[in-house]
C-alpha cells in the first residue's frame, strides 16, 4: 500500500481550505519575516564573525529548510512567484558556500569549522535531512534542481564519511531526521545508495559500541528490539516513521513488529486526548505509561506532527482505521492548537489545563502566551509545511483499491486501471458527518474510514472501513452521526480520574475562564442537559453551549457536603482555538453530574 501524494488532491472548501488559505496568505509570510529579522536566512551567507549580531545556531538550517519545504508545497499547488524568488535567493547562498567536497551547514562552516562531524548532539545530519526534504519538494514543485544537487553531493560525502571511511566521531545522529529524508529521496529518485545509508543509520542506532545510551535520543535498544516508546518525542516520531517506511520498502518483519509495538504503546498508554505526546518536560520526552498530567504536560507541537507522520506511514503497512483515527485526532487538536487563529503566532508546548495563579512556581508550567518566533523555532515552519500538505495521508492505494482516511471538500486525481480517474468529496466536515463521494473512472473499490469516535454508526465495516463499489459516474454517501460525547480516561490515568472530556466528531472541546469564570475545575456538566451546537464567526468549527453547574462559595474553608449548586450555561470552544483572546484559564477535563 502507498499513500497518495498530497499534490493529487486539491482542497476546494471548508475547514482545511480555511487553514490552507491562512497558511498561504499569512503564516508562510509571517514565519519568513521572523526568520529574516532573527538572522536565520543571513546565516546562509556564511560570513558571520565574532562581534556581529545574530550569531548562527546549530539548528537554524533546519528552520530554514522546513520553511522552504512548506513554501514549495504551496508553490506546487498554486504558483507563487514571490515565494519562489525568496527560495531561489536562499538556494543561491547555499550553492555558493557549499564546500567542494559537498559539505554544507551554515553553523559549522562559520562558527566551529574544526568540529565538523565530531559532536553527535549538534544537529548536523538533522539539518541535512530537512534540507533534503526541502530539495525534493522544491524540485517537484518547480523542476529546479540546484538545491537537490547540493544535497545529493552532501549525502555522497555523508556516505563516504560514515559508511566507507568511518571517520566521524559518532555513528548515528543525535536527532533523527536524515533517515526519513533518505528514504523519501530513495522513493523519489530510486538510488539504492540512499536506501543503504538510511538502513545503516537505523540498523546502527542502539547497536554500536562508541555511542552513549540516552533516553532522550532513543538509543537504549536497537530498532527491532524496541518494546516501548521512550525518549525525546520529536526524535522518536521521526525515527519510528523511518522504521515504518524502511519496513515497507524492504519487507522487514522485525521492523514491522517493532513499529506495531511502538504504535500501540503510544496510542494506548502515552497519548493525550488531543493527540499530543510528551508528558515529561524534562527532555521533552515520553513519561511512564498512563502518566498524562493535564496541568504540567509538555506536548510540543512538533511532537504531535511526528505522531501524525508515524500513523500516516503505518497506514501504508496495513489497512486499519486506527491509523487514520490518530492522524485525525492530531490534525484537529494537538497539532492545530500550535497556531493562532490569526495564523501568525504559535505555541511550542500545548497545555491541556491552565491555572494562571500557579505560574511562577518552581515546577514546570507550560506557556499560555502565543509568540511569533521562538529561540528554538522548529514548530512554526513545521506548521507551515504540514498545513501546506494537509491531504498527505488522505488516501492510501492498494493497487487500484482506494482507502479514504481523511475527509475534506476536495477533488483528487488518480490512476485506476491504467487510466485517469477523479474522486471528489463533498462535505461540511467537521460541522457534520455527511460525506458524499462522486467518482469518474474505471470500476474500483472504495473503503471509507469510519472514525472510532463514531460509536453510533450501524453499518458493516472491515477493520474500521466501510466498503463501496465504484463505477463511472457513481455517487456514494457516508453519514457519520456526530453526537456530543463525554469521554473518560483509563482508570490508570490517575490525574484524570472522575473527570470527562467533551468531544464532538474529531474535535476535543475546552472551557476558558473568559467565558466560564474562575475555578474551572469546580464546573460540572449536566448529563442529559441542554446542549447547543453553534457556528460562530472567527472559529472554523462549532462552539458548544451546555448546561452546567458549580458550587457556591462560602466564608469557611471546609464544610459538610451539601447539594447547593449554581446553574449556568458553559461555553466550550474547540481546543485548537484556545488562547486567542489573551491570558485566561483553560480546562478540558471536567466533572459530569
Amino acid at each position: 500500500m502507498e499513500n497518495l501524494y498530497f499534490g493529487n488532491t486539491e482542497i476546494k472548501g471548508g475547514f482545511w481550505k480555511y487553514y490552507g488559505d491562512l497558511d498561504r496568505n499569512v503564516t508562510v509570510k509571517s514565519v519568513y519575516d521572523r526568520f529574516e529579522e532573527t538572522g536565520r536566512f543571513d546565516a546562509l551567507k556564511c560570513n558571520w564573525r565574532e562581534g556581529m549580531p545574530n550569531k548562527p545556531h546549530m539548528f537554524w538550517d533546519s528552520d530554514v529548510a522546513k520553511w522552504i519545504e512548506g513554501a514549495a508545497y504551496l508553490i506546487e499547488m498554486h504558483p507563487e512567484p514571490e515565494l519562489e524568488a525568496k527560495i531561489d535567493e536562499l538556494v543561491e547562498r547555499i550553492a555558493k558556500n557549499q564546500r567542494a567536497d559537498g559539505y554544507f551547514n551554515s553553523y559549522f562552516l562559520t562558527v566551529t569549522p574544526s568540529e565538523i562531524y565530531t559532536n553527535r548532539g549538534w544537529h548536523e545530519l538533522y539539518c541535512t535531512g530537512h534540507f533534503t526534504e526541502a530539495a525534493i519538494a522544491y524540485h517537484r514543485a518547480t523542476g529546479k534542481r540546484t538545491l537537490l544537487d547540493c544535497m545529493l553531493k552532501n549525502i555522497e560525502l555523508i556516505y563516504k564519511v560514515f559508511v566507507v571511511e568511518k571517520s566521524a566521531s559518532f555513528v548515528t545522529p543525535g536527532h533523527q531526521e536524515i533517515e526519513l529524508a533518505l528514504l523519501k529521496l530513495y522513493r523519489y529518485l530510486g538510488n539504492p545508495m540512499h536506501l543503504e545509508l538510511a538502513k545503516f543509520f537505523i540498523d546502527k542506532r542502539g547497536n554500536n559500541e562508541i555511542e552513549d545510551r540516552t533516553a532522550q535520543r532513543t538509543d537504549d535498544f536497537a530498532a527491532r528490539d524496541l518494546q516501548s516508546a521512550a525518549g525525546h518525542c520529536v526524535r522518536a516520531g521521526y525515527y519510528y516513521s523511518a522504521m515504518a517506511t524502511l519496513s515497507l520498502l524492504t519487507d522487514d518483519k522485525g521492523l514491522n513488529d517493532a513499529c506495531h509495538r511502538l504504535f500501540d504503546d503510544i496510542t494506548l498508554r502515552k497519548m493525550a486526548i488531543t493527540g499530543s505526546i510528551g508528558a515529561e518536560h524534562n527532555g521533552e520526552r515520553f513519561s511512564y505509561p498512563y502518566d498524562l498530567p493535564p496541568s504540567d504536560t509538555y506536548n510540543e507541537t512538533c511532537a504531535a506532527i511526528g505522531l501524525a507522520m508515524f500513523a500516516g506511514y503505518m497506514q501504508e503497512l496495513e489497512a486499519d482505521s486506527r491509523y487514520g483515527d490518530v492522524v485525525e485526532r492530531v490534525n484537529y487538536n494537538g497539532f492545530l492548537s500550535g497556531i493562532s487563529l490569526a495564523g501568525d503566532e504559535f505555541f511550542y508546548t500545548n497545555p491541556t489545563e491552565v491555572d494562571q495563579k500557579k505560574f511562577g512556581r518552581s515546577t514546570f508550567q507550560p506557556a499560555f502566551d502565543r509568540v511569533k518566533v521562538f529561540n528554538c523555532s522548529c514548530c512554526p515552519p513545521n506548521v507551515v509545511r504540514l498545513l501546506a500538505s494537509i491531504s498527505r495521508y488522505m488516501y492510501t492505494l492498494d493497487g487500484d483499491v482506494i482507502y479514504c482516511n481523511q475527509f475534506a471538500e476536495s477533488e483528487t486525481k488518480l490512476t485506476i486501471g491504467g487510466e485517469p480517474a477523479t474522486l471528489c468529496q463533498h462535505t461540511h466536515y467537521p460541522y457534520d458527518g455527511k460525506i458524499t463521494f462522486t467518482y469518474r473512472g474505471k470500476p474500483t473499490v472504495l473503503y471509507v474510514r469510519i472514525p472510532g469516535w463514531c460509536v453510533e454508526y450501524e453499518g458493516e465495516t472491515e477493520k474500521g472501513f466501510a466498503r463501496f463499489e465504484l463505477t463511472d459516474g457513481a455517487t456514494v454517501t457516508v453519514d457519520l452521526p456526530m453526537e456530543i460525547h463525554f469521554v473518560e480516561a483509563d482508570p490508570r490515568v490517575q490525574d484524570l480520574s472522575g473527570r470527562f472530556a467533551v468531544t464532538r466528531g474529531p474535535i476535543v472541546y475546552c472551557m476558558e475562564g473568559l467565558d466560564n469564570g474562575e475555578n474551572l475545575r469546580d464546573v460540572a456538566f449536566i448529563e442529559g442537559g441542554n446542549a447547543k451546537v453553534v457556528a460562530e464567526e472567527g472559529i472554523p468549527a462549532p462552539v458548544l453551549y451546555m448546561d452546567a453547574q458549580r458550587r457556591e462559595q462560602y466564608n469557611t474553608l471546609y464544610r459538610v457536603k451539601n447539594d447547593k449548586r449554581i446553574p449556568f450555561t458553559a461555553r466550550l470552544i474547540p481546543y485548537f482555538s484556545f488562547s486567542n483572546r489573551g491570558k485566561t484559564d483553560l480546562l478540558i477535563w471536567a466533572q459530569v453530574k
